[in-house]
């Protein structure tokens, strides 16, 4: 047997085991739902809300298994029936330079998903979130998104990629490197500005007005020594009746962002302490260590492909008639994802670390009990899944289950 032959298998046992992963993770999820209110639930949910919210979780799932599936099947035949290689043979007919190949190569690519994945993404805006009460999202908002989303990427993405490419023709075996001061300085930039530059294109976002929220939060962030340059309302309900609340950005660029359909559900209260929780984030410097974990992970990614990148097994697995660098770096790709899985567990078991400490920041800062009433309040307005598997939040939860939470902040108070 070749190499080709034996990264061939193993790049199509890598894609079954991750599907075949997957289902189990939902299955043991799955085990977990019952038909009556749990006893550990009462006084979060009734059976009424309880009951929808199972439901929301059911049909969730099913559009989940039925896209995973769809994908995991488009994905083998691609392998099995040469698809790769024929896009590949395809682009080459009209460009030989090694620029516009990877681009239009992944351009073609990033197209089909996108146009096989639109009907489910619809079903699941218009349908799903329709039927549960969620969705505020009109056809033109949806529409405009789209081609916000495909215009970013084509100017980001794609210029990433150019750049990506160019390093690989012109330096060699250290391409690796530059890629990655690349990388790590825009994400850094997006890091920065993308409140300023990005949402702007899709959320109108305004200063809070004068009053008893700007108030007591500008109190809190005084007492706390946090620097509150401004906090901005965005109209999160444009899209969604979902809430949320977020902190970004770092050093002079960092704000705070209220969705308006958290400001309209919750009391001065809870709102206070939901942004002691974002400003606990800040003053634990869980930001900046993100970052650094993230630029770690993107180096480490980026020298094992400059180690194999050069190898034309790699191309010839995925079926092309010669060498080249995008189909080099889809191959490493595939052959990455269980790494890639390995890291993001470990990096959702730090991410829950830090919210818990969070908690703890706006527990002792604040008081735990506005926080917990808000974390309540939000799960159940999201109708979350408050009894996920143990194992399926080791694997996918960047935070902590609501129980775990409010059993943690239970121990702040006096």
């Amino acid at each position: 047997m070749s190499t080709e032959q034996i990264i061939f298998y193993v790049i199509i046992a890598i894609i079954i085991l991750d599907y075949v992963f997957d289902r189990v993770m939902d299955y043991l999820n799955a085990s977990r739902w019952s038909k009556t209110l749990p006893q550990e639930l009462k006084g979060i949910y009734d059976e009424e809300k309880y009951r929808k919210s199972q439901e929301y979780s059911r049909v969730n799932m099913r559009l989940g298994v039925v896209t995973s599936t769809l994908s995991f099947l488009f994905i083998l035949l691609m392998l099995g029936f040469g698809g790769f290689g024929y896009l590949d043979d395809f682009v080459r007919q009209y460009t030989g330079h090694d620029v516009l190949m990877a681009l239009a190569f992944f351009g073609i690519l990033g197209l089909a998903s996108d146009i096989l994945s639109t009907p489910f993404d619809l079903y699941g805006t218009f349908v799903i979130e329709e039927r549960f009460g969620f969705n505020r999202t009109t056809p033109k908002t949806y529409m405009l998104d789209k081609i916000k989303g495909w215009l970013l990427a084509l100017l980001l993405g794609g210029g990433l990629l150019a750049v990506f490419v160019w390093f690989y023709s012109t330096a060699g075996s250290m391409f690796w490197l530059y890629a990655w001061i690349l990388f790590s300085a825009f994400s850094i930039f997006m890091m920065m500005f993308y409140s300023t530059l990005i949402v702007p294109l899709f959320n109108k976002q305004r200063p809070l007005e004068d009053g008893e929220l700007r108030s007591a939060i500008e109190s809190f962030a005084r007492k706390a020594g946090f620097k509150l340059d401004n906090i901005f309302v965005i109209d999160g309900s444009k899209r969604s009746s979902k809430a949320n609340a977020y902190f970004s950005g770092i050093g002079p660029k960092k704000r705070i962002v209220l969705f308006d359909t958290l400001i309209k559900e919750h009391t001065t209260e809870e709102l206070v302490s939901v942004l002691a929780h974002e400003i606990g984030h800040y003053k634990m410097k869980h930001t900046t260590k993100g970052i650094i974990v993230s630029i770690v992970h993107t180096g480490i990614m980026l020298y094992l492909l400059g180690l194999f990148i050069n190898r034309p097994e790699l191309s010839g697995a995925l079926g092309a008639s010669e060498p080249s660098f995008h189909m080099g770096i889809l191959a490493f790709g595939l052959l990455y994802s269980p790494i890639s899985l390995v890291l993001g567990i470990l990096g959702n078991r730090m991410s829950r670390k830090h919210e818990y400490q969070a908690d703890a920041f706006a527990a002792g800062k604040y008081d735990p009990e506005p926080l917990q009433e808000a974390l309540k309040k939000l799960s159940v307005n999201h109708l979350s899944n408050l009894r996920p598997h143990p194992a399926y939040v080791y694997v996918h939860y960047s935070h902590p289950p609501l129980l775990k939470r409010l059993e943690h902040l239970e121990k702040f108070k006096i």
